[in-house]
């Protein structure tokens, strides 16, 4: 009669092995749930960055659109225009800083608008024509924008043709 009020329980040794299997279990959850956060901050910093290199890409290329000249001479990094509103500006990348900026030419008093940051390379490819007086003008412009946020590298590019220079 003994035996059998003792043998309806756990053991103390059956109780520490189910301890330590949950102990386990619950150890490996809190590391994926961790690795599951730190990939979703990285993912958002990388869609921000990308945003961002978008946002200046869509300015460029709808300035570039409606300029009334665009400099066909101008460093790979930079594009220099002048606006449908008359403003001489130039969007520059700096490799010493990573960022994009939009200078304007025409007000040396203000400082330089930061576009975008985390910048790694930019190309600008313009394609030229001469116009009906012998000039050389800019028919379209090829924009290539790469950008970084830790150890993801992404490139983006647009292009834009000059509306006034299409004939």
């Amino acid at each position: 009669m003994k035996n059998i009020k003792y043998k309806s329980g756990f053991t103390l040794a059956e109780l520490l092995i189910a301890l330590a299997i949950s102990a386990i279990l619950l150890v490996a959850v809190a590391v994926a749930f961790h690795a599951s956060a730190i990939n979703y901050q990285r993912n958002e910093e990388i869609f921000k960055v990308i945003n961002s290199a978008r946002q200046a890409l869509f300015r460029m290329t709808s300035q570039l659109r409606t300029a009334n000249a665009v400099v066909h001479d101008a460093p790979s990094n930079e594009c220099t225009l002048i606006t449908a509103a008359g403003d001489d500006i130039t969007y520059r990348y700096n490799s010493g800083d990573g960022k994009l900026y939009l200078i304007t030419n025409y007000d040396l008093t203000d400082s330089d608008y930061v576009l975008c940051d985390n910048v790694t390379a930019m190309n600008c490819t313009k394609t030229t024509g001469i116009d009906d007086e012998g000039f050389i003008i800019v028919k379209s412009v090829q924009i290539s924008l790469t950008v970084a946020s830790d150890d993801v590298e992404k490139t983006i590019s647009a292009a834009a043709v000059i509306r006034r220079n299409m004939d």
